[in-house]
């Protein structure tokens, strides 16, 4: 239980710890294990939340300075933090750094510090603290106790030297606030190409957003764009937003087939089978049916498959609906391609069957079609697809055969 109260001390909010925080804390939990009586003692009572005996017990072990008493500072810090005694866990921790300035247990204790100061209305500035994690503690604290002044740091940081993964990080804490001046900054970053990595990362994040705001400017960004990739990303944002109508409308516009394709697969994943449906229905292009029947298979759309695969005037087309099909499975309506087998002559069709029966292990189906059938060469091909799917009537047939 210490190790996930810790570590939540350092999430600060469950999607940044997600995003890559580093929690160094994790490892010096297991490392800086003390055999201790005292020291296992406090750390009961830090499980109990009774902080006042953690304080003391901490206190006891660090006074000897032998092994663990780093490690005890850090922890009667963290404890008199949560009693709420802010001035003491700060003195503690300034004693930990004096005593024990290469202490594994200093980064965690400075952690520690960027949100007491913060709490007690004296925020560590981001920019001066050397580690980028820490700066990142220092904006979260800063952006909850005054956001006017963290968002002109965060803008400083993603204009400075540091690394893409503290801009990446940057760009996160940005979607956290509802502030107008943080979303035009985001937007910014969005439109910048002359950063290609941080600006699809910014366009990931707007997608993550998922309001109107978010996905109109996204919208307005990929009609303004001539960049490809940025293209595939925004269509990608559509997807994780759920917004089915902008993919749509790209669907139906866009001019490159591998964008259009994109925006096809995305509307699929994005759970869109009212406008896959239309889609198909409004299509002349036969490449492009065959994509949106791809896509169908990936939302589960098993009822427009079958009714494309009777009602399609295009064998081609009956065919690749049929196959999606075979690959759902038993959701894949196998007595309906038994169906569709029996009343249509078209050999790919029929061939497009057999295979999706094959596909979904349906040995009843199978055996029910070479008992019906008459053509030698299409009893031949059912009889080898049997042969690969090992059930007991197929088994049965088999024996028959041979007899």
């Amino acid at each position: 239980m210490i190790r996930e109260t810790t570590i939540a001390l350092f999430m600060l909010t469950g999607c940044a710890y997600a995003q890559g925080l580093s929690v160094p804390l994790a490892d010096s939990f297991q490392a800086g294990q003390s055999s201790d009586p005292d020291y296992q003692k406090g750390l009961s009572a830090l499980d109990s939340h009774d902080w006042d005996q953690a304080i003391s017990r901490f206190d006891t072990v660090a006074s000897r300075k032998g092994s663990g008493a780093d490690a005890a500072l850090y922890w009667k810090a963290y404890a008199q933090d949560h009693a709420g005694r802010p001035r003491e866990s700060l003195s503690t921790i300034a004693e930990l750094r004096h005593q024990y300035p290469s202490s594994r247990w200093l980064k965690d204790a400075q952690a520690i510090e960027v949100e007491v100061r913060a709490q007690t209305g004296s925020p560590m500035n981001p920019g001066a603290q050397p580690d980028e994690d820490l700066k990142l503690i220092a904006v979260n604290s800063l952006l909850t106790s005054n956001p006017e002044t963290a968002l002109p740091v965060l803008e400083k940081l993603l204009a400075s030297n540091n690394s893409l993964a503290l801009k990446d990080r940057a760009l996160f804490i940005l979607t956290q606030t509802n502030l107008p001046e943080a979303r035009r900054t985001l937007n910014g970053v969005a439109r910048d190409s002359r950063n290609r990595d941080l600006q699809l990362r910014a366009i990931r994040y707007m997608g993550m957003q998922g309001n109107d705001d978010s996905r109109k400017e996204l919208a307005s960004i990929y009609e303004s764009s001539s960049d490809k990739e940025v293209k595939q990303q925004i269509l990608k944002s559509f997807m994780v937003s759920g917004s089915r109508s902008l993919l749509l409308q790209v669907a139906k516009s866009e001019k490159d087939p591998e964008l259009r394709h994109e925006a096809i697969r995305n509307l699929a994943i994005a759970g869109g089978q009212a406008e896959l449906a239309a889609l198909y229905s409004s299509d002349t292009s036969v490449d492009d049916k065959r994509d949106i029947l791809k896509s169908m298979f990936i939302n589960g759309d098993s009822a427009k498959l079958i009714d494309i695969a009777r009602n399609e005037k295009d064998p081609s087309l009956r065919a690749e609906a049929i196959k999606s099909l075979g690959l759902m499975g038993n959701n894949g309506r196998s007595d309906d391609l038994v169906a569709i087998y029996r009343s249509d002559s078209h050999p790919e069709v029929r061939h497009a069957v057999l295979n999706a029966l094959f596909l979904q292990q349906n040995g009843k189906a199978l055996v029910d079609l070479a008992r019906s059938e008459k053509d030698p060469a299409m009893k031949e091909e059912i009889v080898k697809k049997m042969a690969l799917v090992h059930t007991k009537e197929t088994t049965d047939y088999m024996m028959e055969i041979l007899k």
